[in-house]
């Protein structure tokens, strides 16, 4: 970025029974009760792209750059260097510098130095909402402590008001085939955090930033010379064959992704990241609506695409 380059190169875990966690009742009960086995993730020691659940797992788990680096991406301008630069993306058509000959927007308005400061101010209104939710509302169990309901069913004989059809699930029956034990693995050996699962709370601000990031850039922008993991060499990458490739298509994806990794991570359920995403995109929404009364520009409002596939004006 600029004149930095930043790897998109990742460390991975190493796939296997050793490098899961809490599918042991003793380790299990230990972190249920906040403490910690001393055990950690064992790293393949060769740095690589994402190309499965576990390396997005692990990405989710220390990923809260993840859209700043978005859109450091959309900001930068190409380059002939490669590793530098980035895809240029073009305003949203309703900035209202987009058309001016003799101005531009500035770290107040309308830029990108605005839009970074807006993606910091976001997060925090975003976690926010998300622990109302998880607090006052909702208080869901997280799918460990759920799994060790149905651990206790079954092996101590104690009977937690469960519906019949989790224990008839090939799920449970492949869990216990493989590892001996009807708890679920994990990839943290922290397990998940303390408060509860609905609505996942990074997924939340995911959310939010993919929405103010859609609504700052042209989200129907093409990206140019896109470029996948070579499934042969993970080191590498190929060029993309396929459909066009959008900034607003793109985005979606990551935020979705980002909360597809939590719940691969096995410390969220799915429909915690799909009512995460629909919050945060509120957030960003209310927040955008807050931002334009302060305009002085002669703005008719940002126009984009919600998860939903429903368009709006803000």
């Amino acid at each position: 970025m600029g004149y930095q380059f930043i790897s998109p190169l990742i460390r991975t875990p190493i796939a296997g029974k050793g490098n899961e966690f809490l599918y042991d009742y003793n380790e299990w009960l230990l972190v249920q009760n906040g403490g910690s086995s001393g055990r950690t993730i064992q790293f393949d020691s060769t740095q690589r792209y994402v190309i499965n659940g576990r390396d997005q797992a692990e990405v989710a788990r220390n990923g809260g750059n993840l859209f700043f680096e978005a859109a450091l991406i959309l900001q930068a301008a190409t380059s002939t260097s490669p590793g530098f630069g980035g895809i240029g993306a073009p305003l949203n058509p309703g900035n209202p510098y987009v058309k001016s000959r003799t101005q531009v927007g500035s770290a107040a308005t309308f830029a990108g130095a605005y839009l970074n400061g807006l993606l910091l101010r976001t997060t925090t209104f975003a976690i926010r909402a998300a622990y109302w939710e998880k607090f006052y509302v909702h208080r869901r169990l997280r799918p460990e402590a759920y799994a060790g309901l149905i651990y206790n069913n079954i092996v101590n004989k104690i009977q937690y008001p469960i519906n019949p059809a989790v224990f008839n699930s090939q799920a449970l029956a492949q869990i216990f085939n493989t590892y001996g034990t009807y708890l679920l693995p994990h990839t943290y050996p922290e397990g998940a955090p303390f408060h509860s699962s609905y609505p996942g709370g990074a997924a939340v601000i995911a959310g939010a930033h993919a929405t103010l990031l859609k609504a700052f850039y042209d989200e129907n922008f093409v990206i140019p010379n896109p470029v996948v993991p070579d499934p042969n060499d993970p080191t590498q990458v190929i060029s993309y064959t396929g459909e066009e490739l959008t900034v607003g298509g793109e985005l979606n994806k990551l935020a979705a992704n980002y909360a597809l990794g939590r719940s691969s991570a096995g410390i969220h359920w799915r429909s915690d990241g799909a009512a995460a995403l629909a919050l945060g995109e509120a957030v960003a929404i209310s927040i955008l609506q807050d931002e334009r009364l302060t305009f002085r520009e002669n703005f008719e409002g940002y126009t984009f695409t919600k998860f939903d596939g429903t368009k709006i004006t803000v």
